[in-house]
């Protein structure tokens, strides 16, 4: 009973501290409620997230200001088309002593960081994406032969561009797969740009403080796994992850014609992480089915594809994950 007590008593504080947090981001971020809580939610899941929206949105600001208010040691990489791999994750030089003796040492690249923006992602050639791909999953690179740990949290934010396609790679499943979640970035409503006109124009800006340090964000992470998550929320996620496999005997008549591939187990991990960041950020003890359904789009949205008839009949992932959505929920309210 004391240990229940507890959890709740520290789940209650770390939320408290959160909105802390949510109001100096939003000092340099204006409005974007939504996509301030997504990017929080995956700090909080220890994942990595993919900013897709067009330039000027302040996605490189989103970024620089959330590596200040979590008190994270943060590094910016330009993706480029002649960028190497080496130039993200270091290399070796070979140096001369004053004894004449010749050997090699190791120079870090700028993923030995804690919070890595890798700016314009698709720019850069699959060689150098995958220079990502065990960062992200491993949380340690391998050069020369020697595993090289990195720096602990460890997040990468991405963002891309989605309308600029000449001179690009598309990024290869399974490397989106490794993204908790897809943040979208729309334009700002009319209030929002005009409170942005008004911040961002004038003789001082406003500045954000730090609220965390790297150890608090550390153990809000292993609070999180601790939280509740009840048996219908569960399997709600369960059926909604399964429903978007075309080959799934269950799945509806509208999957099996349009999907063409679905989400993996890791999709079912990301939305039960994910869930629970969801109820933390807005004040619960305990996610709920509103909670798996908020999170349903940025989710699985990259983690499957359309086939290429239902991409020429002009549907989109998001409407069908938001269809299905939708349907689950009315199920749920019958019920």
């Amino acid at each position: 009973m004391a240990e229940d007590t507890d959890l709740v008593s520290e789940i209650e504080t770390l939320g408290e501290k959160l909105g802390e947090a949510k109001a100096a981001i939003t000092k340099r971020f204006i409005g974007q409620e939504k996509v301030v809580d997504l990017t929080l939610a995956a700090l909080l899941c220890g994942g990595h997230a993919l900013l897709i929206g067009l330039p000027g949105l302040g996605k490189t600001r989103l970024v620089d200001t959330l590596s200040t208010v979590m008190g994270l040691n943060g590094n910016r990489v330009q993706f480029t088309p002649d960028l190497m791999p080496a130039d993200i994750l270091g290399s070796e030089v070979l140096e001369k002593a004053k004894g004449g003796a010749r050997a090699f040492r190791f120079v870090p690249g700028p993923i030995f960081c804690q919070l890595l923006m890798a700016d314009e992602i698709n720019r850069a050639s699959p060689r150098t994406q995958s220079a990502l791909l065990q960062a992200m999953q491993e949380r340690t690179v391998t050069v020369a032969g020697e595993d090289r740990p990195l720096d602990l949290p460890f997040h990468v934010l991405a963002t891309q561009n989605p309308i600029e396609q000449e001179g690009t790679y598309p990024l290869p499943e399974a490397q989106l797969d490794r993204f908790l979640v897809q943040i979208d970035v729309p334009y700002p409503t009319r209030d929002t740009e005009r409170d942005i006109l008004l911040a961002t124009t004038g003789v001082e800006e406003e500045e954000a403080h730090q609220v965390f340090k790297a150890d608090d964000l550390i153990a809000a992470q292993t609070l999180l796994r601790r939280m509740p998550v009840g048996e219908s929320v569960v399997e709600m996620i369960l059926d909604l992850v399964r429903a978007f496999r075309p080959e799934n005997p269950n799945a509806s008549e509208a999957v099996r014609e349009t999907v063409s591939w679905g989400p993996g187990p890791r999709a079912a991990q990301a939305l039960m992480m994910t869930t629970r960041a969801q109820a933390l950020l807005h004040g619960r003890l305990a996610p709920n089915a509103e909670d798996v359904m908020a999170m349903a789009v940025p989710v699985l949205s990259h983690r499957m594809a359309l086939t290429f008839a239902a991409r020429a009949r002009g549907e989109t992932v998001n409407d069908l994950i938001t269809r299905t959505v939708r349907e689950f929920g009315e199920v749920g309210a019958a019920a």
